[in-house]
């Protein structure tokens, strides 16, 4: 970083725009800070795991997947740069490989998957699937913005997001026998007992 932020307000952004790398000025409006804080939510999200993990010193879960994490955080964070830098290259091919091997090797160790699966479980998995659907708004919002504006994100920053939400929900799955906990299916059952609403 070339400048260190000594002064954390500065006033500029009370009129609603705020500053870019190349020291242009933007509507905070713009889609593009639609893309940008969904992508820090879901980091934010991410950091969640993490503590949970540190947390449960008990945890059976390997330090592989505790480093994982600390990567999708780093290049999460690339992401943002890009965004703020169209010029910066952050996140590449190589990247979207390496989410894609981690799936199939976290996979090797699940069962098939032969329900739909409910979002909770053990607060770890359950933060899991927040995280794996705030990725999903993410990639939605990313999706826009490469329809309106391509030159706003690259295309394989589109294509890391969407493979990140997979990474999420498989990461969801190989959490939770280490929790002790199984996973929750939907069950059409449960909702045969409710009134039909007449």
């Amino acid at each position: 970083m070339g400048n260190r932020l000594s002064k954390i307000y500065t006033r500029t952004g009370d009129d609603g725009s705020t500053g870019m790398a190349d020291g242009s000025r933007v509507s905070k409006a713009d889609h593009l800070f639609s893309v940008m804080g969904d992508v820090d939510e879901l980091n934010s999200h991410i950091g969640l795991v993490r503590a949970q993990l540190q947390q449960n010193e008990k945890s059976s879960i390997s330090d592989s997947f505790s480093e994982a994490l600390v990567i999708i955080q780093h290049l999460l964070f690339n992401i943002g740069g890009e965004l703020a830098m169209p010029e910066y290259e952050g996140v590449n091919a190589s990247h979207i490989e390496w989410l894609e091997q981690q799936i199939d090797t976290m996979n090797t160790t699940l069962p098939p998957l032969k329900d739909f699966i409910l979002p909770t479980g053990s607060l770890l998995v359950s933060q899991l699937h927040v995280a794996r659907s705030v990725c999903r708004r993410a990639e939605r919002q990313a999706v826009l913005l490469q329809k309106d504006r391509p030159q706003a994100i690259r295309s394989t920053a589109v294509s890391f997001i969407n493979r990140l939400s997979d990474w999420l929900f498989v990461a969801a799955r190989f959490c939770t026998d280490p929790e002790q906990v199984s996973e929750v299916l939907w069950d059409s059952k449960v909702l045969q007992n409710l009134p039909d609403g007449q």
